[in-house]
């Protein structure tokens, strides 16, 4: 009896799975070239009884994912960690942290009770497949305020505006109002006649009166900023108290300051409102797959000392304490940071290497600074957000939990590059030091009272990691791609492997795609 094609995709899909079932579909013209198919674990009725061991190289949020793909399929599967707990990357520091980096630096956390850092992942945007796991997982979330209209834009340098901290809905209403004003005005004066039509002419004024709340035609298309938009220096009130607003800075001062530079931040793909948090610390994520893989299945302070392909799949040696160890598998996932995986010993041939020693580690740095007062909130009015500027700090973030707390605790610098480099050439003492002074050039002198406890990391300097992300000098020159599929038995996956490069996502994406590679390979009986 003949088979229709949807039979026949069915037992393509039983047979090889979601990726070979797609590759089949694209071939027979079923499958839009633009678009991705939806992921689909692989199940155990997939395997057709094959009984097969993976071992997963570090449970940092791909290899998590990984054995957690893996799992649901049946197949066997064992975790190899350097560190003591879960999550790699993703790691909160909370009281009794206590952690040595690789310039022999030793700190504890002394936060308190309910007080954390997210030292790592800080926020997760709506849109990322971590949320689908946080709701299968039961992690809990809540918003992370990403962007504050409140919160100070500060930019150094000579200008009339630099030096002051500037709220954010000041400077964009000045931004917005003057740009709207400059070019209603060329519009109007035929300046880009060669564009418009008059009917658009009009439409765009139109829109640019709303955009930067100017005045008509008659006024000139003037910004005055007397709206409130930018703020009251006497708030509106009871009775006859309407508010005083002040007059906007000057056009050539605002531009010149560059303090509108910033405002592109909030339209970031991975940047934009809504983001959230998982409630309690980030680091809920990987004990929730901890918890859902199985600890049993999980070997911490195993460091991994050695990577080959056998003829009859793989040996990875490990450390775990004074004794090395071993363990044969038929596949394995490496999903360690790639410019390490690089200096494990290996048979993995030398354009494998050369791919892995490609990648580009880029440093970050953040301190966590416990106050035992929310000085933010109750002077300030600032509840969450990001204050940014071009001091070496670069971004203090106010925490997005346990509003009107007794305490709280800002991160007083999130920075990358020499920034972070800079910062953590120093003791943690000198980093809390430092910071303190810079923050107290935005905050004032409360930046620098009622500090309760501090805690800093430098991730270049960070033991498992040594770097807070990697990037690649091309993505499309070949090198990279040689990751993307299976060398022997062994494959590779992290968000330094997708293009969701040091968000969760990208990991978890990664983890995904290689699940269904060696699947299918599997299933194929190859």
């Amino acid at each position: 009896m003949a088979q229709t094609r949807r039979q026949f995709l069915q037992q393509v899909g039983i047979t090889g799975g979601a990726g070979v079932l797609y590759s089949t579909m694209s071939a027979l013209g079923l499958a839009g070239s633009a678009e991705t198919p939806a992921y689909a674990a692989p199940t155990p009725a997939e395997r057709n009884g094959r009984n097969k061991h993976i071992v997963v190289l570090g449970a940092g949020i791909a290899g998590l994912t990984s054995a957690y793909e893996l799992l649901k399929a049946g197949y066997r599967v064992t975790l190899l960690e350097a560190r003591n707990r879960p999550g790699g990357r993703n790691w909160t520091v909370r009281g009794g942290t206590v952690e040595t980096d690789l310039a022999g630096n030793t700190q504890r956390a002394t936060f308190s009770p309910g007080q954390y850092m997210n030292a790592g992942p800080g926020r997760l945007p709506q849109h990322h497949v971590t949320l689908d796991y946080c709701r299968e997982l039961g992690v809990a979330i809540e918003p992370f305020v990403n962007q504050n209209a409140d919160a100070y834009l500060y930019r150094e340098g000579s200008t009339a505006l630099s030096n002051k901290a500037i709220r954010h809905r000041t400077a964009k209403a000045d931004v917005y109002g003057y740009v709207a004003e400059l070019l209603a005005t060329a519009t109007d004066q035929g300046a880009l006649d060669a564009r418009l039509t008059e009917t658009d002419k009009q439409a765009l004024i139109g829109f640019l009166s709303g955009f930067g709340s100017i005045g008509n035609k008659a006024s000139g298309f003037a910004y005055t900023g007397t709206d409130g938009r930018r703020g009251y220096t006497i708030d509106p009130g009871a009775g006859l108290e309407g508010g005083t607003t002040a007059a906007p800075y000057a056009l050539s001062d605002v531009f010149a300051s560059g303090v509108g530079n910033y405002f592109s931040f909030e339209f970031g793909w991975d940047q934009a409102m809504m983001m959230f948090q998982p409630v309690g610390g980030m680091d809920r994520i990987p004990y929730a797959f901890e918890k859902a893989i199985g600890k049993d299945k999980i070997r911490y302070g195993a460091e991994v000392t050695g990577l080959r392909n056998t003829s009859a799949g793989v040996e990875i040696s490990y450390r775990s304490g004074a004794r090395t160890r071993a363990i044969t598998a038929d596949y394995a996932i490496c999903t360690l940071p790639p410019h390490l995986a690089a200096k494990v010993p290996s048979n993995l041939p030398a354009p494998i290497v050369e791919a892995l020693r490609y990648a580009r580690p880029t440093n970050a740095g953040k301190i966590g600074i416990e106050y035992d007062r929310r000085w933010w909130e109750e002077d300030h009015r600032i509840y969450g957000g990001i204050t940014n500027s071009t001091l070496d700090t670069v971004n203090t973030w106010y925490p997005s939990y346990n509003f009107h707390g007794d305490r709280g605790t800002v991160i007083g610098y999130y920075n990358t590059g020499a920034n972070a480099n800079t910062y953590g050439a120093l003791k943690p003492s000198a980093r809390l030091e430092r910071a303190l002074t810079q923050g107290a050039k935005i905050h004032g002198d409360v930046y620098t009272k009622d500090v309760r406890a501090a805690f800093s990391v430098n991730w270049m300097a960070t033991r498992y990691s040594e770097a807070s992300w990697v990037s690649w000098p091309s993505q499309t020159d070949g090198i990279y791609a040689r990751l993307l599929d299976a060398t022997g038995n062994i494959y590779f996956a992290g968000d330094h492997l997708s293009h969701a490069i040091a968000w969760q996502h990208g990991a978890m994406t990664s983890a995904r795609a290689t699940v269904t590679a060696l699947h299918s390979r599997v299933a194929a009986g190859r």
